[in-house]
């Protein structure tokens, strides 16, 4: 009898509490969702009481390669002493706050003003990535597509205004140090802000630039 106790005591004492595990989870994820817009909450899921990994003191808790920390996803704990081991356990983030969605029919090529948006609130993790929840995101974008009343808006919907427009006339300045030149041309082509845009001038030599608001081409030497 003496020998089958002896085997099975070290079985019963190879548990890992997990109180500590859960606490090193609950840590991580304050530092994760700090950042986040809202209301914030988080649940872990249970870690089985009766597992039989040894007991560990030190925790290294990470997120799966590109996963976003909130909805539902898991989490990897690894024991960092030297028992080794890594356990996977749910966790279910949720972000409430505000988010935009249209206020009325949008048609592509639109610009967006603030009569166009309106607020909803509802749990971020539920809806598709990009959701956009500050109306300066939105304000003087236009819309790539048509999209119709009440649809959350995402950032993937919207695209800067153009700066300068095809067959535009524009203000080419060229510039480099101690000097600059102001010059008309017309556009070649569309740009946003930032972009190469080729401009035709008036004595025929077609030259690449910045686009910039205010139908500007930025030449810089």
């Amino acid at each position: 009898m003496s020998l089958v106790l002896a085997a099975w005591w070290p079985l019963v004492m190879a548990r890992q509490d997990p109180v500590p595990v859960k606490h090193a989870i609950e840590e991580f994820l304050r530092v994760q969702v700090a950042g986040l817009p809202g209301e914030v909450t988080f649940t872990v899921g249970a870690v089985d009481a009766n597992n039989q990994l040894t007991s560990c003191a030190r925790f290294d808790v990470s997120l799966p390669p590109g996963a976003r920390p909130w909805g539902r996803t898991n989490v990897t704990v690894r024991c960092m002493d030297q028992a080794g081991w890594s356990m996977f356990v749910p966790v279910h983030v949720r972000v409430v706050s505000d988010y935009l969605v249209t206020a009325r029919p949008l048609a592509q090529g639109q610009s967006l003003t603030s009569a166009d948006l309106a607020r909803q609130r509802g749990d971020l993790s539920t809806l598709p990535a990009g959701i956009l929840t500050d109306e300066q995101q939105a304000l003087g974008r236009t819309a790539r597509l048509s999209i119709g009343a009440g649809r959350p808006l995402r950032g993937d919907m919207l695209q800067q205004p153009l700066v300068v427009q095809q067959n535009q006339t524009v203000r080419v300045v060229t510039a480099g140090p101690g000097f600059q030149v102001a010059n008309e041309g017309r556009a070649l082509n569309n740009g946003l802000a930032g972009q190469v845009v080729q401009v035709r001038l008036g004595n025929g030599q077609i030259v690449s630039g910045i686009a910039r608001p205010g139908g500007v081409v930025e030449i810089a030497f």
